[in-house]
C-alpha cells in the first residue's frame, strides 16, 4: 500500500479525456519552439541578403540559439524544482513568445542576434519543462506513447509550419515568420494557462541550504550522469549528418534547391504517422528494445545519406525519408528512457542539465562536422562520408551504453506490483 501511495503522489490522476488536452497542449508548446529553432536555416539566404552578412556571421545567428539554450538548462538547473512546475512553464513560454516577437522587429544584424539568444534561452528551458511534465503526470507504461505525442511536433513543423514560414517570408518578409510563431505562442499560452494542471508534489522535498545543491545532487547520482552520457551520444549521431543535409543535396546528389522542400514534406508527413505507433509498440514491447531495433535500423540511413552520391529525387527522398523516421523515431523509446531515470523529485532539475547537454552535444556535433567537411573548387562537399561513420560510432556507442541506465519508474511500478502480490 506504501508503493501505491508514492505512485499515486508522483502521477496525479488524469482522465484519458484531460491526458489528451495535456499532451496536446504540450505538443503545441513544443511546436512553437521547435519550429522558432528549425525556421532559421532555410531563412539563410534571405537574412544573409537583407542584413549583407557573410555566411560566418550568418552561423553566429543559427549557433546563438543552441549556446544559449545550453547555458540557460545549465542555470535552470539551479532553481527549477523550486517552483510550481505550470507557473514556472507559463513564465518562461510568455518569455520565449516576446523574445521570438524581439526577432521579428530585430531592425539590425546585432538586434536579431542577441533576440535569438533570448529565444534560445527561454526555448531551451521550455523544452525542458515539457519533457518535466510529461515524465511527472503520464505514468511509466504509457510513457513512450506520450513521448511520441510529443514528437509529432517535430513533424507538424517539418510538414507545415516551415513550409507555411517560407510561403510568408517570400510574399512578405522575413519578419512575417517569426511574428507568425509569436502569435501560435500567445494562442498555445492561453490554451496552457487554462488547461494545464498545478504540479507541487516535487516541493515536499527537503529544502536545500544553496542554489547549486540540486545540480550537485543530480550530478553525484552515477545513474543521472549515464543518463546525460547517453543523451550526448543521441544528439552527436543525429546533429553531425544533419546541419549538411541540404547542402550535399544540392552539391555531391545533384538535387534541385526548389525540390528540397519535398524532402522535408515527405519526412515530416512519415514522421507524423510514426511518431505515436513508435511510442505506442515501445510501451508494449519494452522501451529499451524498441530502441535498440530503431537505432540500429538508423544506420542504414545515416550511412546511405553519407555516401549516396549523385541520384534522383525520388531515390534521395526515399533515404532522407529513412532518415527521418528511424533517426528521430528512436529518439521516442530513448526521451521516455532517459526521463525515466531522473530521481522524481529531481525531474526538473535533471531534464533542465539534460536539455543543456543536448544543445551542447548538437552544437559541438555541427562544429566537428564542419572541420571535417570542406568544400572544392567545384563545389562538392568533400569528407561528408567521414561524417557518416562518425555519426554511426555514436550510434553504436549509444545502443550499448543505453542498458546500464536504470528507470526509476519501472522500478517503482514493479515494486508496486509485488507489494501488492499476498505472501
Amino acid at each position: 500500500m506504501e508503493a501505491r501511495k508514492i505512485m499515486a503522489a508522483m502521477h496525479p490522476a488524469l482522465n484519458p479525456k484531460r491526458e489528451r488536452y495535456l499532451l496536446l497542449t504540450l505538443s503545441g508548446i513544443q511546436f512553437s519552439h521547435i519550429l522558432d529553432f528549425m525556421i532559421m536555416m532555410p531563412l539563410g539566404p534571405i537574412l544573409m541578403r537583407e542584413f549583407g552578412i557573410s555566411t560566418h556571421q550568418f552561423g553566429f545567428l543559427v549557433a546563438s540559439y543552441s549556446f544559449s539554450a545550453a547555458l540557460s538548462g545549465l542555470l535552470a538547473s539551479t532553481f527549477v524544482d523550486k517552483f510550481e512546475r505550470k507557473r514556472l512553464l507559463l513564465s518562461i513560454f510568455l518569455l520565449f513568445g516576446l523574445a521570438t516577437l524581439a526577432c521579428g522587429l530585430a531592425p539590425s544584424y546585432i538586434a536579431l542576434l542577441i533576440a535569438r539568444g533570448m529565444a534560445g534561452a527561454f526555448g531551451g528551458i521550455m523544452g525542458a519543462m515539457v519533457q518535466t511534465l510529461v515524465g511527472d503526470l503520464i505514468p511509466f507504461e504509457r510513457r513512450a506513447t506520450a513521448s511520441g505525442i510529443i514528437s509529432a511536433a517535430f513533424s507538424l513543423s517539418t510538414v507545415a509550419g516551415v513550409p507555411l514560414s517560407l510561403w510568408l517570408a517570400n510574399h512578405f518578409q522575413w519578419r512575417a515568420p517569426f511574428i507568425l510563431i509569436a502569435c501560435i505562442t500567445a494562442l498555445f499560452l492561453f490554451i496552457a494557462a487554462r488547461s494545464l494542471p498545478d504540479v507541487r508534489h516535487h516541493l515536499s522535498a527537503q529544502a536545500r541550504t544553496h542554489p547549486f545543491s540540486a545540480m550537485f545532487e543530480v550530478l553525484g547520482d552515477a545513474n543521472h550522469l549515464r543518463a546525460l552520457a547517453f543523451t550526448m551520444l543521441l544528439l552527436f549521431s543525429g546533429f553531425t549528418v544533419i546541419p549538411y543535409i541540404t547542402v550535399y543535396a544540392v552539391s555531391d546528389v545533384g538535387i534541385s534547391l526548389n525540390d528540397i522542400p519535398y524532402v522535408y514534406l515527405a519526412g515530416g508527413a512519415a514522421t507524423l504517422f510514426t511518431s505515436r505507433r513508435i511510442g505506442r509498440i515501445a510501451d508494449a514491447k519494452g522501451k529499451m528494445k524498441i530502441y535498440r531495433i530503431l537505432a540500429l535500423f538508423a544506420i542504414l540511413p545515416l550511412f546511405a545519406i553519407t555516401h549516396i552520391g549523385i541520384a534522383p529525387l525520388w531515390l534521395w527522398v526515399s533515404c532522407t525519408t529513412a532518415f527521418f523516421v528511424l533517426v528521430s523515431g528512436r529518439m521516442i523509446p530513448a526521451m521516455a528512457i532517459i526521463t525515466s531515470a531522473a530521481v522524481p523529485r529531481l525531474r526538473g532539475t535533471f531534464m533542465s542539465l539534460n536539455a543543456a547537454m543536448q544543445q551542447l552535444a548538437s552544437g559541438l556535433a555541427a562544429m566537428l562536422a564542419g572541420l571535417i567537411t570542406a568544400q572544392s573548387s567545384t563545389g562538392q562537399l568533400i569528407g561528408y562520408d567521414k561524417v557518416g561513420y562518425v555519426a554511426i560510432a555514436a550510434n553504436l556507442l549509444a545502443i550499448a551504453f543505453v542498458s546500464r541506465i536504470v528507470m526509476h519508474d519501472q522500478r517503482a511500478r514493479e515494486t508496486l506490483i509485488y507489494s501488492d502480490v499476498p505472501p
